[in-house]
């Protein structure tokens, strides 16, 4: 998606430790209509697969996953990094390691949200090693559910979780993918 690469170019900053900020437009502050223009894309990518509901994980993938959502018209699912009080009943749970935040979690969603008969495409804001997105497949699998693949805003091709999940069998579609990065903010794109 050009436009998102062009955005990133003119509203993304570049920060050590291989850190991409788009809090600006994707992942603090949102803008709501270029989500949305995401969100159609992600349905012009998966609008025969049947996608019956949109999962994701806290925090920073709920807002692009629910402009999505609006596309397909379908609910969105979102896995929680801390354990909570108002999850009751059986649960999913799988671990994840943030990249960004340097740390491990323990995602968790309710059982009854995601079903066997669903058809479900993952929506996040970033892909860098891939951790996360393993999670989410670990879960869906384990639930019983078709996952139909998944959209990516940003992916950081030279980290390798893209491909990983490609050789798995798993359709990822990412929206820019970054070829590499350095700290001086040169941003060059797949």
């Amino acid at each position: 998606m050009k436009a998102l690469e062009e955005k990133i170019l003119r509203d993304g900053k570049t920060a050590p430790g291989d850190i991409l900020m788009v809090g600006s437009f994707l992942n603090q502050q949102i803008d709501v209509a270029f989500g949305l223009e995401m969100g159609k894309e992600f349905y012009r990518l998966f609008k025969d697969d049947g996608v019956s509901k949109i999962f994701t994980i806290e925090a920073s993938g709920i807002g692009l996953a629910c402009l999505a959502a609006t596309c397909f018209r379908v609910p969105v699912v979102f896995a929680k990094k801390a354990k909570t009080s108002n999850i009751s009943g059986e649960v999913f749970t799988a671990s994840s390691h943030s990249y960004t935040h340097n740390c491990d979690n323990i995602i968790t969603v309710s059982k009854e949200f995601l079903l066997p008969t669903d058809r479900i495409l993952i929506i996040d804001d970033f892909l860098a090693a891939g951790s996360s997105l393993s999670a989410l497949i670990s879960i869906v699998k384990e639930s019983g559910a078709t996952l139909v693949g998944a959209g990516i805003a940003i992916e950081k091709a030279y980290q390798g979780g893209g491909d990983l999940h490609r050789k798995n069998g798993v359709r990822v579609e990412s929206l820019a993918k970054i070829g590499s990065m350095s700290p001086d903010g040169k941003i060059v794109f797949c």
